[in-house]
């Protein structure tokens, strides 16, 4: 029969725990008198520490950095790129587009511009409509009987 461990019997591995720092036991003991905290100060006090951002009296960062006045940053597109390689099992359809990638699951849903990149080869005539397409997948889709139409 084999022996299960029982809660009572565990017990932390050797060195995991510590003894308690025992403070304010008189001098000998070495951290008698102010207790290990040093003699004046925010520290010294019991219940007291910084505040956040506090940086002892000096002027913050925060306050330190200039307002933002109108309108925050603006966030980048989101493209969706494709390479030309990739265009060929779409040729069935008449065009493709951004929209066509995001029902196909090509694109994410959250993609806003579709980019054209120029790795690979294309064998079929695609129509591709896209906000930017490499000098060579333009050269690509052309030779190979295509439009390549910038949106």
């Amino acid at each position: 029969m084999e022996e299960r461990i029982k809660l009572e019997d565990l017990k932390p591995a050797e060195g995991a725990t510590h003894r308690t720092k025992r403070v304010g036991r008189g001098r000998s003991s070495g951290m008698g008198k102010t207790s290990s905290r040093g003699n004046n100060g925010e520290g010294q006090r019991s219940g007291r520490s910084a505040k956040r951002g506090f940086e002892g009296g000096q002027m913050p960062g925060y306050r330190k950095m200039p307002k933002l006045k109108g309108f925050p940053l603006v966030r980048p597109i989101r493209y969706a790129e494709i390479n030309v390689s990739s265009l060929d099992s779409l040729a069935d359809n008449k065009e493709i587009t951004l929209e066509l990638l995001k029902e196909k699951g090509l694109a994410h849903r959250t993609t806003e511009a579709l980019r054209v990149l120029g790795n690979g080869e294309v064998t079929k005539a695609v129509n591709v409509k896209a906000v930017y397409f490499t000098a060579s997948a333009k050269e690509k889709i052309e030779k190979a009987g295509g439009k390549a139409e910038v949106v």
